[in-house]
């Protein structure tokens, strides 16, 4: 059975607790919500792509974080996620074409921007505004893939 996509863009939202298990939650809700609008062709990288970016708000905050997944015309899908620390880390930030560098092959981390750099058609990330009683708003990774988004084979 085929999903016919509607013609307006698609959007779902999640807030995640600060909770190890909410990386788990947010692939799964992205599995089903581009699986539910016929989009299996993106799945593998909209999946892996929003794990780096939740992980990495579970990692290096104190707080929760919100996911967003849009689809939009042409095809083109766009994953944004919350968090509650105003850093952000190139490539997201506003340092041009900054490239994130290659972990070393022992590390056990290090590798989750440098995916989304890879992969995503585009990316971007800004620091929101003053929040309530003057603490910061947090920021907002934001990438897009195209319509044929897919991951390439890996070689054993």
């Amino acid at each position: 059975m085929v999903t016919v996509a509607p013609p307006h863009p698609w959007v779902y939202a999640l807030r995640l607790p600060r909770d190890p298990r909410a990386v788990r939650v947010a692939r799964m809700t992205v599995r089903a919500a581009l699986d539910g609008h016929g989009r299996q062709d993106a799945v593998d990288v909209v999946e892996l792509l929003t794990s780096e970016l939740v992980t990495n708000a579970y990692l290096h905050t104190e707080g929760p974080a919100s996911l967003r997944l849009t689809g939009l015309s042409g095809g083109r899908l766009r994953v944004g996620v919350w968090d509650s620390d105003p850093y952000v880390p190139a490539p997201f930030g506003g340092a041009g074409d900054a490239s994130v560098p290659l972990a070393p092959l022992d590390s056990g981390s290090g590798r989750g921007l440098r995916l989304v750099q890879e992969y995503a058609d585009s990316w971007g990330g800004w620091a929101l505004g003053d929040g309530a009683l003057g603490r910061g708003a947090g920021k907002l990774l934001w990438f897009e893939v195209g319509g044929r988004a897919t991951l390439p084979l890996l070689l054993k």
